[in-house]
């Protein structure tokens, strides 16, 4: 048995803000069945995850660029965190019918080889699907890794967190606000920000769009200073906070969405700040945390059914909406998390 299989290509690395004129769709025919004696598993995908961290993977590989590593290949199929279903399995821990979430090709379907801490058996099918490609995936323990392992929070603390409207940053303060923390967003409209006040339970929120003075912004939100940053921009929102943050203040760098598509990078003049007030900066990639995936499946299942939790997706449907989705991104016009449709079944 075969199926036509369109697939989402890049056409040429990219230079500046992506736009849906560098991708292109080709098709391809995919058998139903894996090599005998390989562990490859032929999936159909179901829901895809646009996220920022793909813009970088665009670019044209850099040897000096850890970010360009695994670069995309023009006139391939891009790649990343997805929902899929098994259709065929030579691989013994997975079955036909068997649902996963992991790295897959942006196309109808994929043969991948399942590998520990890319890929994930999907136990729990009593809360949505497509929660795998955001607040079950890997946004979630994004989230959930920056915020407890990196920051690490103490009640009461004053948290800020930048693109706050987003997939990784509405759980972030979700996760401070239940830790008993004082809890800020920003994000760059209206909407948005009353999204993080009325559904998020943040405290306050502003959009940064409307600030003349990113520095004065933040003094107004937090007059005793900001003892958690969770950075999601960089450029002038990172300047800005260096001069408000308290002695012995954490910043998780999780994103930097505000440098992704610059030819040169903003720099950062505040730096001295990170000496006087004893400032720790650390990045992280939440590959360094996946063994951690159980134990936040714990926490977070539970949230999700006590109501604890509100999760907001902005879902397209369709693998022809998935260029324009992911373009969308750069340009803030999704409002929670990113998701495209393929199947639903």
């Amino acid at each position: 048995m075969t199926a036509t299989n369109k697939q989402v290509i890049l056409k040429d690395y990219v230079n500046g803000f992506p736009k849906e004129s560098n991708f292109d769709f080709k098709t391809n025919i995919v058998e139903f069945k894996v090599p005998g004696g390989s562990n490859s598993v032929l999936v159909k995908n179901l829901y895809l995850s646009c996220d920022p961290y793909m813009r970088m993977r665009m670019g044209k590989p850099d040897p000096s660029t850890a970010a360009l590593a695994q670069a995309y290949a023009p006139g391939q199929p891009i790649f990343g965190y997805g929902v899929s279903r098994v259709i065929e399995s030579g691989h013994p821990d997975y079955k036909k019918g068997d649902l996963l979430w992991g790295i897959v090709g942006w196309e109808e379907y994929s043969v991948i080889t399942p590998m520990t801490h890319m890929h994930f058996k999907i136990q729990h099918t009593d809360v949505p699907l497509s929660y795998y490609a955001g607040l079950l995936g890997m946004p979630g323990m994004t989230a959930y890794a920056g915020f407890y392992e990196v920051c690490s929070p103490k009640k009461g603390e004053t948290v800020y967190v930048s693109a706050a409207s987003g997939a990784v940053g509405q759980l972030v303060g979700q996760f401070a606000k239940m830790m008993g923390c004082y809890v800020v967003g920003s994000a760059g409209t209206k909407e948005k920000v009353d999204i993080l006040k009325t559904k998020f339970g943040f405290d306050d929120a502003f959009n940064y769009k409307e600030e003349q003075d990113l520095s004065a912004a933040l003094k107004r939100c937090f007059p005793k200073g900001i003892d958690i940053y969770f950075e999601n921009v960089g450029g002038k929102m990172l300047d800005a906070v260096l001069l408000n943050m308290n002695p012995l203040g954490r910043i998780a760098v999780c994103g930097m969405i505000s440098q992704y598509n610059l030819e040169n990078q903003e720099g950062v003049h505040n730096l001295s700040n990170i000496i006087y007030k004893r400032i720790r900066i650390q990045g992280f990639i939440v590959l360094d945390f996946y063994d951690k995936y159980s134990k936040f499946l714990e926490f977070v299942l539970p949230c999700i059914k006590e109501g604890k939790i509100t999760y907001v997706e902005d879902v397209v449907d369709g693998l022809e909406k998935a260029p324009e989705a992911l373009v969308g991104l750069f340009h803030g016009k999704n409002v929670g998390k990113q998701v495209v449709v393929i199947a639903r079944e």
